[in-house]
């Protein structure tokens, strides 16, 4: 295998790895601030063009809110549904929703899987397989690095690795038509923000109701 694939392969690899078997050991209470950090640290080392600032923000931030809007607005949409309140009432919610909200979900999860996947492996994989291979690479990587998070929700593996892997898929397509990681860290943060807030809302509703 050449240098530049096996870069690729072993950072997809170490990845997936961190989020089955270390990442989920750390204290809750770090947990954000070691993933953040490890994030940024991975985008520099890869050299990752982030394009977080102008002019390639501007179109980053475009695509990335037509994205989040309807996906906010389909979330709301289902919570009437009476399966969806159902599955919502059962979430396992963080102690503090605030900190959940605020800093676990922007920090811990979007900006460091967003750097971690899309910008750090996805221009090494790029580099190494193509875009389309390395966009097949760096989804694989997202869906199974998803395995642990379905296990400890007591979710079914198989299809939150697909889902998940499809919109790694997504974001990553995303970031390549914007050329600025905004967009998908918009469209990833609308997904994590309006499900947490939904479930709390029913959940605060059936408690008080």
């Amino acid at each position: 295998m050449a240098a530049k694939q096996f870069r690729a392969v072993a950072l997809a690899t170490g990845l997936v790895g961190w989020s089955g078997l270390i990442g989920p050991r750390l204290p809750a209470r770090i947990r954000p601030v070691v993933h953040a950090v490890l994030a940024a640290v991975l985008a520099v080392c890869a050299r990752a063009p982030l394009g977080l600032r102008p002019p390639q923000l501007w179109p980053g931030l475009r695509l990335g809110l037509a994205a989040a809007a309807p996906v906010v607005i389909g979330v709301a949409a289902s919570t009437g549904a009476p399966p969806v309140r159902s599955a919502m009432a059962q979430r396992d919610l963080p102690g503090s929703s605030s900190r959940w909200l605020v800093v676990h979900i922007p920090f811990g999860t979007v900006w460091s899987e967003e750097a971690a996947y899309r910008a750090a492996l996805g221009a090494v994989a790029a580099e190494a397989f193509g875009p389309t291979g390395g966009r097949l690479l760096q989804s694989l990587a997202f869906g199974l690095s998803h395995i642990a998070d379905a296990c400890g929700t007591g979710e079914r593996v198989l299809p939150t690795v697909l889902v998940t892997g499809v919109a790694g898929w997504m974001f990553a397509l995303l970031r390549e038509r914007s050329e600025s990681l905004a967009a998908p860290m918009l469209a990833h943060l609308a997904i994590n923000e309006a499900g947490a807030i939904a479930a709390i809302g029913v959940q605060r509703r059936r408690t008080t109701g």
